[in-house]
């Protein structure tokens, strides 16, 4: 059967994945990525770091005996939204603004002036936050006139690969819903939601859905990536949805906790209910929506704390040969829920979703000298389940069920972790196994757009069930009072603030 290349961009690394249907991963490379934070609360990261991991996995596949030539069709996927810029030669104006960057709150309290809120969601489908590529283009205005003034195309992360790949301009729907360019009302950009940006109609390309056929691989990006000239590419699917139709979310209700680089939580729905707290996305699957939630960090922030903190625990982790990580999950084993009253607030890049506050900061409540690392680390796991109840909070009250919870990507292999969020939560989370994230899904929307199959549950293929987390009664009354001290921590110390 044929192979097909899924390419995922993300934050922390380039991952490729070569698959054969119906259900044969055969090979998986990834190659890391460089985050830059110039500035408190900035993120952003090289592009052509991208395309040459891109080579790179491609020479890796060939070099480990791959026909490279003979893969059918490539889909890829990444981060969203990220912001790139050319200019009328092609080249880029300057690095990419990352989806998690919090440098336009100015700009948002400036735009929500400007507009009437309310009307710009229902049409919208998303609020008036820092995740709009509108605000971090308004920032470039302001404070990079010439790079600015210099923009002739604006998109994403997948969207830059596929132009590499073919040399068609394109945005991605997803990108283009939760960069604030889409009217609900036709689901096509609309003309004066770009004109917001300040840029030109012209700089926004054509829109084009996941599975539609964009283009072939040029000659030159042939020459560059090992693979045919006029292999198809599709349009491309934002991560976190590719990853969520590899887990199965696929049903109505159906709720996703990813634990990547952020935190995320995502529920498939029938119908979009635009509200200001979350960000709606449209599901691979005609038809259908994803109202979904995306912390800012989530494993970016426990990372910071073991570099941070936890470099003592190398010697112990060395000797016992496990990694930092999991020595610090045997620590936190030994407090009690609850952290002994440590509270912390995982802001530590501003927060996105549900606060969308980019001046919010991280903060750690109630340590006293009897609080120890286990009590931190413990305590930080607790908050990024504070943060996802928090989530369910909104997503119940909008009117979504959040009826089966499954868990993927890296942080769901820690099982203190998602015994956590499941006693949190109080309810069942169902672990996946064989889940290779969002690159899996990148590949499936490839078989779908070139005919291969027409089956977008036939995915499911490649992931297992793995454990049942069940949540332990005995820990609900202090973690219900955890996550009131949670919820009642962020308005008191950033008072004026939605919380």
């Amino acid at each position: 059967m044929a192979c097909l290349l899924g390419l995922d961009i993300g934050t922390t690394s380039t991952i490729g994945i070569l698959i054969r249907l119906p259900d044969e991963v055969m090979a998986i490379v990834s190659r890391p990525v460089t985050l830059s934070a110039p500035q408190p609360g900035w993120t952003e990261e090289d592009p052509r770091q991208w395309w040459a991991n891109v080579c790179a996995i491609l020479r890796e596949f060939r070099d480990n005996g791959t026909d490279i030539e003979a893969i059918a069709a490539v889909g890829v996927t990444g981060m969203l939204p990220a912001v790139i810029l050319l200019d009328d030669a092609g080249d880029l104006i300057r690095p990419s603004i990352q989806q998690s960057d919090g440098r336009c709150g100015a700009e948002v309290r400036e735009l929500a002036a400007e507009v009437d809120g309310d009307a710009f969601l229902r049409r919208a489908g998303n609020g008036i936050n820092q995740q709009l590529v509108t605000c971090k283009l308004r920032w470039l205005e302001k404070h990079e006139p010439e790079a600015f003034s210099r923009i002739a195309t604006v998109f994403g992360s997948y969207d830059y690969i596929n132009w590499r790949l073919t040399g068609e301009r394109a945005v991605e729907q997803n990108w283009a819903l939760e960069g604030g360019f889409i009217d609900l009302n036709d689901n096509a950009v609309a003309d004066d939601l770009v004109a917001l940006a300040h840029i030109p109609r012209s700089a926004m390309p054509a829109k084009t859905v996941s599975h539609a056929l964009l283009g072939g691989v040029t000659p030159e990006a042939a020459a560059e990536t090992g693979l045919k000239t006029g292999t198809p590419v599709v349009g491309g699917a934002a991560d976190l949805i590719a990853s969520a139709l590899a887990a199965g979310l696929t049903r109505p209700g159906d709720t996703l906790l990813k634990f990547g680089g952020s935190a995320d939580i995502l529920v498939a729905a029938e119908k979009a209910e635009p509200d200001p707290r979350l960000y709606l996305d449209y599901h691979l699957v005609p038809g259908l929506f994803v109202p979904n939630g995306c912390m800012a960090t989530g494993g970016s922030g426990l990372n910071w704390f073991v570099d941070t903190f936890g470099q003592g625990e190398a010697a112990a982790a060395e000797k016992a040969g496990i990694s930092i990580h999991a020595r610090l999950d045997a620590r936190a084993a030994e407090v009690p829920a609850g952290a002994d009253g440590v509270t912390i607030l995982p802001y530590f890049l501003g927060e996105k979703t549900p606060i969308h506050d980019p001046a919010a900061r991280a903060v750690f409540h109630g340590i006293s000298f009897s609080h120890g690392l286990g009590h931190m680390w413990r305590a930080l796991l607790e908050a990024y389940g504070y943060a996802i109840a928090h989530h369910v909070e909104v997503l119940n009250d909008i009117g979504h069920a959040t009826d089966r919870y499954m868990a993927c990507d890296g942080g769901s292999k820690s099982r203190i972790w998602m015994q956590i969020v499941a006693d949190i939560l109080q309810r069942p989370i169902q672990l996946l196994e064989g889940h290779p994230g969002s690159c899996l899904g990148a590949a499936w929307t490839a078989a779908v757009g070139t005919g291969l199959t027409d089956d977008w549950s036939g995915i499911s293929r490649f992931v297992a069930n793995g454990p049942l987390v069940e949540p332990n009664p005995d820990n609900a009354a202090v973690y219900a009072e955890g996550y009131r001290r949670y919820r009642d921590l962020y308005p008191r110390l950033f008072a004026g603030e939605a919380a």
